[in-house]
């Protein structure tokens, strides 16, 4: 497949991830060029090629990471169902407003409750691609032109 837009499937297990135990893992280059992993329960679908985060903490880890380097990967795993996705892309910090109420709003509410002052920042992440499937059923391979 040409270029990115995320099936429904795919919409439906990200965006369903916290609520179904399933969040999904973050990983990113620190400024100590290691790599770091963290387990992001507000990572849902921001539009056809792109996933949002909320980061609680406006800035330290993956904000002044991605900063420095944009590059970002993304684990779905369903261990039951054995479905996985894998995406890559780049990760840049939303300025205007209207953007971090939308990616806010569109947090499990779980994950609101833990920044209800608004503090953070929402994180939108362009995908370069998205590889993974369901054994014995739908494969995806996608990526950017």
């Amino acid at each position: 497949m040409a270029g990115i837009e995320l099936t429904d499937e795919i919409i439906e297990r990200v965006d369903g991830a916290q609520v179904g135990r399933k969040p999904i893992t973050v990983s990113y280059v620190g400024l100590d060029d290691r790599p770091h992993m963290s387990l992001r329960g507000s990572t849902h679908v921001h539009g056809p090629d792109q996933l949002a985060i909320w980061v609680r903490h406006a800035s330290g880890g993956i904000v002044d990471a991605i900063a420095r380097n944009p590059a970002v990967g993304l684990l779905y795993r369903d261990s039951e169902e054995r479905t996985t996705y894998v995406f890559s892309g780049r990760a840049s910090v939303a300025s205007d407003d209207e953007t971090r109420k939308t990616v806010f709003d569109a947090s499990p509410e779980f994950e609101r409750d833990h920044d209800p002052e608004q503090a953070g920042v929402a994180v939108i992440i362009e995908l370069d691609e998205v590889k993974g499937g369901t054994v014995g059923g739908t494969q995806v391979s996608m990526s950017r032109e």
